[in-house]
């Protein structure tokens, strides 16, 4: 009995052993590829206008819709009481918003570039899977989330090959001049 427990012990040991030794890992920096996306520049630019154009247009509207409200509660003559206090209210309410404005055109423009960046990231994903299957990778790892992993490749190039996308070449570190020594003359 031991010796058949022993067997199956040893099996598993070879088996398990076995489909360690086949499982390839790769890594690769999602938000680096990303960044070398050509649709990124598209990205910028709609950025770019979104907040010159749309979040000035929004800051404008509250700004407006607080000095009518305010003319209204400061106008004891012409409005009646109930109306001021109810152009009051919404006043306060114009005020609040602008306020927060700073905080609030964080979250849209937040917002906006999520909005635009989610099909590049769907389709930076969508590449990594794709060349995972095709090459094999049985596990690939978001570099920048682990401290410690097992050996892997770096599927980046694979990736940017896949998408067509060209990555940058990266040049040797410049080597400083040998400083010249002057010797004094004495």
């Amino acid at each position: 009995m031991k010796k058949i427990t022993a067997i199956i012990v040893l099996a598993a040991c070879l088996i398990s052993g076995t489909v360690q030794a086949q499982s390839k890992n790769g890594y690769i920096r999602v938000d680096e590829m990303v960044s070398l996306m050509p649709e990124l520049k598209k990205i910028d630019t709609l950025l770019s206008v979104f907040q010159q154009d749309s979040l000035p247009r929004t800051y404008n509207y509250l700004l407006t819709q607080y000095q009518r409200y305010d003319s209204i509660v400061n106008d004891t003559a012409r409005s009646p009481l109930v109306v001021r206090q109810d152009a009051s209210k919404q006043r306060t309410g114009f005020l609040e918003e602008l306020q927060n404005w700073q905080t609030s055109a964080q979250s849209l423009y937040e917002a906006k570039q999520s909005a635009l960046l989610q099909p590049v990231y769907d389709k930076v994903l969508k590449a990594i899977d794709d060349v995972a299957k095709e090459k094999g990778y049985t596990y690939v790892f978001a570099r920048e989330s682990l401290l410690v992993a097992p050996p892997a490749d770096n599927l980046l190039p694979m990736v940017a090959e896949k998408l067509k996308v060209k990555l940058p070449t990266q040049t040797p570190p410049a080597t400083k001049p040998a400083a010249t020594q002057t010797k004094p003359n004495n």
